[in-house]
């Protein structure tokens, strides 16, 4: 299963979150409610293209989705005020910030893609992010779609990720399958955009939303902790224990942890 819920643990000396549910501390959600699990919840679906003979690579699938996430929240459909996508975004920050990632190939891919969202392609992975739905209210053409099957590989090592470019690293001792890890790095691109101020976030957007996702050793994880850099923090519903945290956003323009 690849849902993932980020709430507020409440520490003050960095931005963070517990997957799928409210903002980090110190860039609260708009319109964020005083009690994320009492207000109705929702989730963000993603959807990414799995066929049998052409499979994306891991990382590429990650920082894809990560990508996509942040294209939605940007989207005018989702920013106007009377945009048809602002009311569910509304409402889905909330609550818990839950993602849910699916496969689909073939016919069940353009299926999905004939329902309103956004396709963002990376450089072997294509993934569709739409729209909140209330929890137990997925659309037909999305519900039927399989949560597991989202093992992939890299075919070849990644080498460091982009100078100057934000990086999303995971922690090397949470492992995760590929579905969960997508989420996860949703997660993290999140916090960092509700971290940003508004020229941060027009110079992203600007750069395409230029990212990387790696893993860290363990060393550079102990450095990122304790930098006050956007957190990931698991609620534990799926796949990995509470309380875990799962990805740092290192964003040069929130401070940086890098060597």
């Amino acid at each position: 299963m690849t849902s993932s819920d980020t709430r507020d643990p409440g520490t003050p000396s960095a931005p963070a979150a517990t997957t799928g549910g409210t903002a980090p501390a110190g860039a609260a959600a708009p319109g964020a409610a005083p009690d994320r699990d009492a207000a109705p919840q929702f989730v963000l679906p993603l959807v990414v293209r799995i066929e049998k003979t052409a499979p994306p690579a891991r990382t590429d699938a990650l920082e894809t989705a990560a990508r996509a996430v942040l294209v939605l929240l940007s989207d005018e459909r989702a920013t106007a005020e009377d945009g048809p996508w602002t009311q569910a975004v509304r409402d889905w920050q909330d609550a818990r910030i839950r993602k849910v990632v699916r496969r689909a190939r073939g016919a069940e891919w353009r299926r999905a893609a004939a329902l309103p969202g956004v396709t963002v392609t990376g450089r072997t992975a294509e993934v569709r992010v739409f729209p909140p739905v209330p929890l137990d209210g997925w659309p037909k053409e999305l519900i039927k779609l399989q949560v597991s099957g989202t093992d992939l590989d890299d075919p070849e090592p990644c080498g460091p990720p982009d100078a100057g470019h934000p990086v999303l690293w995971l922690s090397p001792d949470v492992r995760m399958s590929a579905g969960k890890a997508m989420a996860q790095a949703g997660h993290g691109a999140q916090l960092a955009w509700w971290a940003l101020d508004g020229a941060g976030r027009a110079a992203w957007r600007d750069a395409g939303f230029a990212l990387s996702v790696r893993t860290a050793d363990r060393e550079r994880w102990t450095r990122l902790l304790g930098a006050g850099l956007p957190v990931v923090r698991d609620a534990g519903f799926t796949e990995i224990a509470p309380g875990s945290c799962t990805v740092i956003a290192d964003h040069p323009a929130l401070g940086t942890a890098r060597v």
